[in-house]
């Protein structure tokens, strides 16, 4: 069949009312790493200590806060060479990424075709992770049927900073924390104008072996006078297929070699601050990440005999496109009500798209053009108010944070193509055009006496799902409803280096307008699913205590937790239905059991001090979750098998190495529920040895440099193979890259 070829549709376009920011971001290519144009050296004596504000909405010491933290620097992204979100889970604990081969086809199988999926956090995954950037939802994954769209809507090279907050987020940032949140902290331009400068940047370029990736980013930043500073960055990517360790090369499903794939990947920021004096500070981003992917999906081939629709051969496109504008306002007023405000408002439009095509032996040829889109307004107004009560040692010192968050998100998918299943005509939706939109109120007191800090925290929201009726094949539901969620964080300082922390957090999660509305039948193989206007919100109680300490040589702090879920929503699941003429499988999202998880992790650094004009040290880090269902006894697939991860660091003023070893326990039958009648893979352990270190060629020219999989060994990861059958002929093409070499040179000026 004939058929004139997909085109790749247009980026997002900018609403009139925001035109004017595109001022601030002039095109330019090249990465955002924003770190200190002078190295921070082990020898020089200690690094600036990070702030976050991830955990409580205002800047603060990560060591001050009762709940377990990570900070990622510009310093650790550069000399890992961190390239996406998979690299940024590798050494912490109970954190990981999915990305499992891509081994799809037009109408069955979503293997793959989500790439970097989302994160999974103690257990839990997909769109129970909040993701934000700058403070900013990004998109949510969306799954159904064979169509799968992930999360990766990101250029790690835009960043400064990565910071990470485990257990439910609901209390500050609403119900799609309910795991964790991940917040990606965008360049300022102050990192690049150290000292006076009123021109600074960075250039680099690197090499990736895995995917044979090569990636190339500037970034400059300005001052003009006192009072306006400017920054243009932006990072340009080729890479291909993701390696692994198969050897099958046959064009047919047998294949274990992953299928051909080009991908390319351009990014761009922008940022103008202004400081007009008065206490205020102003800041304009406009953000543009754009991704596509071209598959030849050779396993999507029919092995002989062929019947008419056998497939002779398919290709695949994929472009997930996100453009942001933000304004941030800050304004000391010392005022009774507040000392600080600070206002947000932003608008995201994000867009993704699958394209495939069939070609089959007699039967019609099918294509398949899908698209999930999300155009968000948020916005935040924030007050911050330092109190201090009583005198001497008995003084209190409260710092209250408050405010209110509004998003309204426009969420709509379209199907259309050649050849539609039977039962139905192009074009299609899976889901009504809806409306989200949530209003929250939030609350947070800190009080501080010695050597206590207590802080308590509420926040209310209501959410609204408004389903829009037209162009829907079945009758659309809209859903309501508000949810409170309380949260305490208790910190005792011990001593000048050991602390203990606990802390309590409620969350929620609301149901997304897929879960609600999904919708499909087939009249000829008898099944349908249905919308759901009783589904629930999922609930969640988290409990996490830990210990502290930060010593001469060893840093170190350990947590324990666990938390109990109800209501969980499980997408596309039976609930009537024979499958028999007149009386169809039914399938729905619907509200399961209840769901337990709890673990612990182990994280920290160990210096040994000065061996031969050098500083060795040792970083480390271990995690271990189990979950259950409570109401069934059965285990919860999306946990991850305990993980070790230990290196050696040697590091002198001009040069550094590190040998890093990753252990994985192996996956227990105990540990995965799997129906009746079938079965599971099992990853064995595994051991990872990964060299790498970087060279200071200059105080402002830096090589880094990686040997990963050092002894070239053969693992799988359980992320990725979750409902892969256990006699699976093509299980090596989901095995991990072999070894491979990362190399990249940075220059600053």
């Amino acid at each position: 069949m004939q058929t004139s070829g997909p085109s790749r549709q247009p980026g997002p376009q900018w609403p009139g009312p925001l035109a004017w920011l595109v001022a601030c971001a002039c095109v330019a290519m090249g990465t955002a790493h924003a770190q200190d144009a002078a190295v921070q050296l082990v020898a020089a004596g200690p690094a600036l200590k990070e702030v976050v504000i991830s955990g409580s909405r205002t800047e603060q010491d990560p060591d001050e806060l009762p709940m377990s933290i990570d900070v990622i620097n510009a310093q650790a992204l550069e000399e890992g060479q961190v390239r996406d979100i998979r690299d940024v889970a590798r050494e912490l604990p109970n954190v990981s990424v999915a990305r499992s081969p891509s081994r799809f086809t037009l109408a069955s199988g979503s293997t793959g075709r989500d790439q970097n999926a989302g994160f999974n956090i103690r257990g839990l995954d997909g769109n129970r992770v909040l993701m934000m950037v700058d403070g900013i939802r990004l998109p949510r994954s969306y799954v159904f049927s064979a169509n799968a769209f992930g999360r990766d809507y990101l250029d790690i090279g835009l960043l400064q900073r990565i910071e990470v907050v485990r257990g439910a987020t609901s209390a500050l940032y609403g119900s799609d924390g309910m795991a964790g949140l991940v917040n990606f902290i965008t360049a300022d331009p102050s990192a690049f104008l150290q000292d006076g400068k009123t021109l600074g940047g960075r250039v680099s370029a690197g090499y990736d072996g895995d995917d044979h990736g090569k990636r190339l980013g500037a970034t400059v930043a300005g001052r003009a006078g006192d009072a306006v500073q400017w920054l243009i960055g932006g990072n340009v990517t080729r890479t291909r297929e993701l390696d692994n360790m198969g050897t099958n090369a046959a064009a047919n499903v047998d294949r274990t070699l992953p299928n051909p794939q080009k991908d390319q990947s351009g990014a761009l920021l922008g940022k103008v601050v202004l400081t007009p004096g008065g206490g205020q500070r102003h800041v304009f981003t406009l953000e543009h990440v754009d991704k596509s992917a071209d598959y030849e999906l050779l396993t999507a081939r029919a092995k002989p005999p062929l019947a008419g629709t056998s497939v002779l051969s398919s290709t695949s496109f994929t472009d997930m496109q996100r453009s942001r504008a933000t304004w941030e306002g800050s304004w000391r007023v010392n005022t009774a009500l507040a000392d600080d405000l600070k206002a947000t408002l932003s608008f995201q439009d994000s867009h993704s798209r699958e394209y495939i095509t069939e070609d089959r032996n007699t039967a019609a040829d099918r294509v398949r053009d899908v698209t999930y889109d999300e155009r968000t307004w948020q916005a935040n107004l924030q007050g911050n108010k330092l109190l201090r009560m009583g005198s001497g040692g008995s003084a209190w010192v409260q710092k209250i944070t408050y405010g209110l968050d509004h998003t309204a998100a426009k969420v709509s998918n379209l199907q259309t193509g050649v050849t539609p299943p039977v039962g139905e005509t192009f074009p299609l939706k899976r889901f009504p055009d809806t409306t989200e939109t949530s209003t929250a109120l939030y609350v947070q007191d800190e009080l501080v006496n010695g050597a206590w800090s207590i802080t308590p925290g509420v926040r209310f929201d209501s959410f609204r799902i408004k389903a829009d009726q037209t162009g829907f094949g079945a009758q659309a539901v809209s859903l309501s409803g508000n949810a409170t969620s309380p949260k305490l964080g208790v910190l005792y300082r011990a001593t000048e280096q050991w602390s203990v922390f606990g802390n309590y957090a409620a969350g929620f999660r609301a149901p997304n307008a897929g879960q609600v509305n999904a919708f499909f039948e087939n009249p000829v193989a008898n099944y349908k699913t249905i919308p759901n206007a009783n589904l629930k919100p999922e609930k969640s109680q988290n409990l996490e205590l830990g210990v502290r300490g930060r010593m001469q040589a060893l840093s170190v702090e350990a947590a324990a937790f666990s938390g109990r879920y109800k209501d969980f929503i499980e997408d596309l699941q039976q609930v009537g239905g024979t499958g028999a003429p007149g009386n169809p499988l039914v399938f729905q999202s619907v509200n399961i059991g209840r769901v337990k998880l709890s673990g612990f992790e182990v994280k920290g650094r160990m210096d040994w001090g000065s061996v031969a004009g050098g500083q060795v040290s040792t970083p480390f880090a271990y995690g271990q979750t189990r979950g259950r269902d409570t109401a069934t006894g059965r285990p919860v697939n999306t946990v991850d098998p305990t993980r070790l991860t230990a290196g050696v660091r040697y590091e002198t003023a001009g040069w550094h190495v590190r040998l890093d070893a990753t252990h994985s326990a192996a996956k227990k039958a105990a540990d995965v529920y799997v129906a009746a009648g079938g079965t599971q893979y099992l990853t064995p352990s595994y051991t990872v040895l990964d060299l790498a270190g970087q060279w200071r060629i200059r105080k402002d020219l830096r090589l880094n440099a990686g040997i990963y999989n050092l002894t070239d060994k053969k693992h799988w990861r359980w992320a990725d193979v979750r409902g892969l059958a256990a006699n699976a002929s093509f299980i090596d093409a989901y095995t991990q890259p072999g070894r491979a070499v990362r190399v990249s040179l940075v220059a600053d000026f």
